[in-house]
């Protein structure tokens, strides 16, 4: 491994005492519950399992009147936290997401043209079993086409038509870059005419790698590298309608959709961990290292956008992945839902040191 596990005490943990993570224990609920119901998560090479994460999961329904303190005394009682050190030395890195609110319609109109899409039937996901040697391997899924895989059409050609006339379209959206930035989220909350709401959340992608829009305009000299957010990038994108669709088919993966009710409005979507992101609490972690389920503590000086002008220092679960999120002590904040949510996660692109908090029955695996 390039990194390496240091045990601490919960007292080293920069503002512990001042968290509140009782937002955590019905997490916890939900995480058990589908372990129990659907199927453990995935272990990453950590060796973290869900297994070993069930004594704690049965313990957090036994916490009487769940404030600050007895939450922390849950944490405490139950997990040994250990710091995240990377062998070169750098601390770790936090950016953070949401889920954008997108006016739609249910059928295009001349005003509403813009389509997300459910997956198409063609487009199946890959394994050693099944690639062809001319996919690389960080291709997931291709397209199927009689007796032969193939790698599945990019933005530009599902933009200009590929997919029309096959009866995949979600809703329609006036603004292609509310689309692109749905996609760059991997979910959205769609709003009627009516009033009523959808959620669509991720389902596939095209496969091919994303690329950052915002790279390419700061390599062009058109945002500055200091200043580059999510709203620097959407500003520019609607300022240049001539060039915006070249700059977003730069971004050759496309995202796939699938449609779920919004059961619980104060609650995110339901992401890859299987359960509902709670907001400021869910962490998304690189999934080959990290097991979905585990707490994290994230603390960092630099970062006080999300927690009104505070240093960040919060207790968070890992609920969620994505494919710019490599490596041990690299995290992606989810600030919740809608505009306001958006501004917080536009710019947060901050150093951050990582803890990690193993349960304490497998935590003699991890003592140095």
């Amino acid at each position: 491994m390039d990194f390496a596990l240091r045990k601490v005490a919960f007292s080293d943990l920069p503002g512990w005492t001042s968290d509140d993570p009782s937002d955590l224990l019905p997490a916890l609920r939900r995480c058990r519950h589908h372990v129990e119901t659907v199927k453990p998560h995935r272990t990453g090479s950590l060796g973290i399992s869900s297994h070993d994460l069930m004594p704690a999961y049965r313990a957090a329904d036994d916490v009487e009147a769940p404030d600050a303190a007895a939450s922390r005394a849950f944490f405490e009682a139950n997990f040994q936290p250990f710091a995240i050190e990377r062998q070169d030395g750098k601390p770790g890195f936090v950016t953070a997401f949401f889920e954008p609110t997108v006016a739609v319609s249910r059928e295009r109109t001349t005003e509403y043209v813009f389509p997300f899409y459910r997956r198409p039937d063609d487009l199946v996901d890959l394994d050693a079993t099944n690639r062809p040697a001319s996919l690389d391997e960080s291709f997931a899924f291709a397209r199927s086409v009689e007796d032969r895989i193939e790698e599945y059409p990019d933005r530009r050609a599902i933009e200009t038509g590929c997919l029309a006339g096959r009866g995949l379209e979600i809703a329609f959206a006036r603004s292609k870059t509310d689309v692109f930035f749905a996609h760059v989220q991997g979910a959205a909350r769609l709003i009627f005419p009516d009033g009523s709401s959808k959620r669509i959340t991720y389902a596939a992608k095209s496969g091919h790698p994303f690329s950052a829009i915002g790279r390419l305009l700061i390599d062009r000299g058109e945002i500055d590298a200091a200043t580059v957010s999510m709203q620097s990038i959407k500003a520019w994108l609607d300022t240049h309608p001539e060039e915006a669709d070249t700059v977003m088919w730069h971004n050759r993966s496309f995202i796939f959709f699938r449609e779920a009710a919004v059961d619980d409005p104060a609650l995110g979507p339901v992401a890859a961990a299987k359960v509902p992101l709670q907001a400021g609490r869910s962490l998304a972690v690189d999934r080959l290292i990290h097991t979905f389920g585990v707490p994290f503590f994230i603390a960092s000086d630099s970062l006080a956008r999300i927690d009104d002008g505070r240093p960040f220092r919060r207790l968070m679960l890992a609920l969620d992945t994505g494919t710019a999120i490599i490596g041990p002590a690299r995290g992606d904040i989810f600030t919740g839902s809608g505009d306001e949510a958006g501004e917080r996660a536009g710019a947060v692109r901050n150093e951050a040191d990582f803890f990690i908090l193993i349960p304490k029955a497998a935590a003699a695996r991890y003592e140095a």
